[in-house]
């Protein structure tokens, strides 16, 4: 394992797991080694995870003078890994009791933290106790679990101070599976108790002047917390908005204290979405949409566009298209719920993508947008242009379904093995839609005022073609343009397709 010296003289070690941009890590417990945060659930995919060992844990070396255990004394120690490193700014992953060590080096180099993610943080460092009430609050919503009965006066025991045998860290846990009891089986061999007991031991914390000190900081800060978790529960941890009012507030459902054990790939969506400086989200109410924005910053008479994705894929596939419109538009290009960065609902149909879009344009304010779909994306732009008019200026449909009954109907779907970029359920849900759409949705084309560009992919598409030609005949303000490329137009025939909408006016 590589290793550094801190400034007292102490070799300190860390491990790198993945590539990309470095991301520190600071373990909580208090006073555990790293080696139990693991990947954190896949995130080492998008970034290299510099998983720092804390003085007198893992491999890292007992400090000559255990005092420097403490919590404060150790800033001097991130601070040398940052050196270490060679990076001029970092960005900052901190798990429970490490969140304090986080907050205090953010306090003491404000200027050297670009991006702050706090995971089920503990927050003495502010003076945000968590209290033996919150985790019984918590521990409460657990009272179906076939496991509450056994456990639970082993967690009252422990709230009382006392060291239960028993299966009490089931709590802390959104599922309480081989995964979470091994974590937990492991946890008395990755602790260092002398280290734990003085992390925050007298003089460690001074709430008013680190609350003081944080109002200089210019970084991007995440807080995610676990729905079941209560040290601390979310609405404590939201707390945190006194200090850091324009940190984001992220509540992982189903998730515990540990919630990239609980559920991986929604904890690597929300991170791999916070770390990437080209992504942004909003919040509505199925959930946080992630999106990225191109084009001018400053106002332009141009109304703004935007892009959205067919079933399966993301705002990645508008890329080219985007850097080409991006010349004199501001381009924004989200993904729908269920795919990429964003959350993945569990339920979907064609209402609830154009409920999507709804919400993100309604939440950026981009009311007047040209807005692009393509396929999936491209009917959930229709069905909102005929129950909104007035929220998009011109459209542009690029071989959206006409949610006409399927001939012959199309058979249940075989989830295909490996991971996916979208949340399988999407695709039963949406063939349900196809296969018997609502009848007032085509019933309604002709509610679509905006003027409106039909591009069809030909003899190449599996869609119907002369049913996207009738479609295009009803929409009052609508042309129709075929370009022979298949389903995948924008991606296999760019130029045309960017050349028909710059003729459309966009």
């Amino acid at each position: 394992m590589p290793t550094f010296e801190a400034p007292d003289g102490t070799r300190l070690a860390y491990r790198t797991i993945g590539s990309g941009e470095p991301l520190i890590c600071v373990p909580g417990g208090a006073m555990r080694a790293s080696e139990y945060l693991g990947e954190l659930g896949g995130l080492a995919g998008e970034r290299q995870l510099v998983l720092l060992d804390l003085r007198g844990t893992g491999a890292s070396a007992a400090p000559a003078d255990p005092a420097t255990y403490r919590c404060d004394r150790q800033v001097a120690d991130i601070e040398a890994l940052r050196a270490h490193l060679g990076l001029d700014r970092v960005d900052l992953l901190a798990h429970s009791a490490g969140s304090n060590l986080a907050l205090l080096y953010a306090a003491a180099h404000p200027g050297r933290v670009r991006r702050l993610a706090l995971i089920t943080p503990t927050l003495w460092a502010v003076g945000i106790p968590v209290t033996p009430e919150q985790r019984r609050e918590a521990a409460l919503l657990r009272s179906g679990e076939p496991w509450f009965e056994e456990a639970w006066p082993h967690f009252e025991a422990r709230l009382r101070g006392e060291t239960p045998d028993g299966p009490y860290a089931a709590f802390f846990h959104g599922r309480w599976d081989e995964r979470a009891q091994a974590l937990e089986a492991a946890g008395s061999g990755q602790i260092n108790p002398e280290a734990a007991q003085r992390y925050a031991s007298e003089g460690a914390f001074d709430p008013p002047a680190t609350r003081a000190a944080l109002a200089d900081l210019g970084a991007e800060v995440l807080v995610l917390t676990g729905a079941l978790d209560g040290g601390p529960l979310p609405r404590v941890a939201q707390r945190l908005d006194e200090v850091l009012p324009a940190a984001e507030f992220v509540v992982q459902p189903g998730a515990g204290h540990f919630p990239w054990l609980d559920d991986p790939d929604a904890f690597r969506r929300t991170l791999a979405a916070f770390l990437d400086p080209s992504v942004r989200t909003v919040r509505t109410a199925r959930g946080r949409l992630a999106y990225t924005v191109t084009g001018p910053e400053t106002a332009t008479e141009a109304p703004p566009v935007v892009l959205v994705h067919g079933r399966g894929a993301d705002r990645r596939t508008w890329a080219d298209i985007a850097d080409e419109l991006a010349a004199d538009r501001r381009v924004f290009a989200l993904d729908l719920g269920g795919h990429g960065l964003s959350d993945w609902p569990g339920t979907y149909s064609f209402a609830g993508f154009r409920d999507d879009l709804r919400a993100f344009i309604e939440a950026l304010g981009l009311s007047g947008a040209t807005v692009i779909g393509h396929s999936l994306g491209g009917a959930a732009a229709w069905l909102l242009a005929q129950e909104q008019p007035g929220l998009i200026g011109r459209l542009v449909l690029e071989e959206a379904p006409p949610l006409v009954p399927l001939d012959p109907r199309r058979a249940p779907a075989e989830r295909p093995a490996g991971a996916l970029p979208f949340d399988w359920p999407l695709v039963p849900a949406t063939d349900r839609d196809l296969n018997d759409p609502d009848p007032s949705w085509r019933a309604g084309y002709e509610r679509i005022t905006a003027p409106t560009l039909v591009i069809a992919g030909g003899t190449k598409s599996h869609v119907p073609q002369r049913q996207i030609a009738a479609m295009a005949a009803r929409i009052p303000h609508a042309r129709l343009v075929t370009i022979d490329a298949g389903h995948l137009v924008h991606e296999e025939r760019s130029e045309e397709f960017v050349a028909a909408v710059r003729e459309f006016g966009v």
